[in-house]
């Protein structure tokens, strides 16, 4: 039987995925959910145990002792003050390496804890070396497909989503009809398409676009969008959604690509990089 996989779980149904994936493969997992971020629920038909943020040492103790040498950050974690975290002398210490990192954005951070936890004898995986299938291809996915306004905008976005990505603030944005109507930052993509929504012109829907950060480590918080996306595309009167094919998870594929149809939305998976998306 494989080595164990250990999941380091914060929000979300994705940790079970993971889970559910690995077991699939005939590898057993131990999962430590992250004290009021884990969902206890979705935990609970795995081998798990719950600590809190800061107990780093108590972290790393329970995954040794289930042989979990190998291990899988996954689900959203809200950023704690530094009060709130209550580090035991293992997160102290780590703590004081990740230094500066813990005030900078998430993808600096994410690849600081990835360094340290290499440091500690662990090896951090991407989702999606489990999540083998849950990759966004490029292309179309719906019966709907975007029109000339509305590639522009998604170009438009790409341009924006380069200079706020490489400042590891982001990794969406709403445009319509040229008009950049929000940028994800700390509060999320269902917020920020909330926001998005309030501000939205006449005429023309807008466009979400969601990228990979330039330089952004794989192994930590790929972008990831599901039929909860698609629900605020629709209050948010959009038109659709690009993504970074092979870059981004799509949770429920089947469901999201059914719901966007019924919509009359369009999903779309692109290369950033790609000359149709560069602007000046």
């Amino acid at each position: 039987m494989a080595q164990p996989l250990g999941i380091i779980a914060g929000g979300g149904i994705l940790p079970a995925r993971i889970a559910i994936a690995a077991l699939a493969a005939d590898r057993p997992v131990f999962i430590v959910g992250l004290d009021g971020h884990a969902d206890p629920a979705v935990l609970a038909p795995f081998p798990h145990q719950i600590i809190r943020l800061g107990a780093a040492g108590a972290i790393a103790g329970a995954f040794r002792e289930h042989g979990c040498a190998d291990l899988v950050l996954i689900g959203p974690v809200k950023r704690p003050s530094l009060l709130a975290l209550r580090p035991d002398a293992l997160g102290a210490k780590l703590l004081a390496r990740v230094g500066r990192a813990a005030f900078a954005g998430d993808d600096t951070l994410l690849a600081t804890v990835i360094r340290v936890l290499g440091e500690e004898g662990f090896t951090v995986l991407g989702a999606h070396e489990i999540l083998n299938d849950a990759l966004g291809p490029a292309g179309l996915l719906t019966q709907v497909a975007p029109d000339a306004v509305t590639r522009a905008d998604i170009a438009r976005a790409v341009a924006v989503l380069r200079i706020i990505g490489a400042a590891d603030i982001g990794q969406a944005c709403v445009v319509q009809q040229g008009l950049v109507l929000a940028v994800e930052a700390i509060e999320g993509t269902d917020a920020m398409l909330a926001r998005a929504g309030a501000l939205k012109r006449d005429g023309a829907g807008g466009v979400l676009v969601k990228l990979l950060k330039p330089g952004q480590d794989r192994r930590a918080d790929l972008p990831t969008i599901g039929p909860a996306t698609i629900a605020g595309l629709i209050a948010a009167g959009l038109r659709g959604l690009a993504f970074d094919a092979g870059n981004t998870i799509l949770m429920d594929r089947t469901t999201m690509i059914a719901a966007a149809d019924a919509a009359g939305l369009f999903l779309l998976g692109i290369d950033p990089s790609a000359a149709e998306w560069q602007t000046n």
